[in-house]
């Protein structure tokens, strides 16, 4: 169970804690994120724990290790420990997904977070050098080192492929770069 207290603004989303890492044992941590388009974390690095993702409403693209991709409602990512990762929500509408980790990444938006100071999502600021700088120590003090910018606008991803993404097995490697974003593919009619 959560209260306001579990509920922070953190750099362009809110973000609820759904379950802490200290209601269990194996310190896992539920988040649910209400994220506006364009919010783009930096490149980083978790080294105690997997990130997955679990996408609720929206479109988002992900760069895991340099492999691009999309992802959809339903749709779910995991960014393995120690592998290089970023995001940026790619829906006009924004996005809402959830992110389970082991808990380093609960305990940076408890510290780095702010309480709502309202409804909705923070204004967004553009990062200052001095913003940047805060973000990285605070994610070092977490077990997550930044280590590049956030994806670029005009980052190209490919559909979502489950079978090399959806499991926190390292990807393997392949740089994408198509013509144009493709359009998900359509479910078949029924009989």
């Amino acid at each position: 169970m959560t209260n306001k207290t579990d509920e922070f603004w953190f750099l362009d989303s809110r973000i609820r804690v759904a379950v802490s890492q200290r209601s269990n044992g194996d310190r896992i941590s539920v988040l649910v994120h209400e994220a506006s388009f364009g919010e783009a974390p930096p490149l980083h690095v978790h080294y105690g724990e997997d990130e997955i993702f679990h996408i609720l409403d929206g479109e988002m693209e992900f760069d895991i290790d340099g492999t691009l991709t999309l992802a959809w409602p339903g749709d779910t990512i995991c960014a393995p420990r120690g592998v290089p990762h970023r995001f940026r929500v790619i829906s006009k509408r924004g996005a809402r997904y959830l992110t389970v980790t082991r808990g380093g990444f609960e305990d940076l938006v408890r510290t780095f977070g702010s309480a709502p100071q309202g409804p909705g999502l923070p204004r967004h600021e553009t990062p200052t050098p001095a913003m940047q700088a805060a973000l990285a120590s605070a994610c070092f003090a977490n077990g997550i080192n930044v280590i590049g910018p956030p994806m670029a606008a005009s980052s190209r991803a490919l559909p979502f492929p489950p079978a090399e993404v959806s499991s926190c097995e390292r990807p393997s490697l392949h740089p994408v770069s198509p013509p144009s974003l493709p359009s998900r593919p359509q479910a078949l009619p029924k009989r």
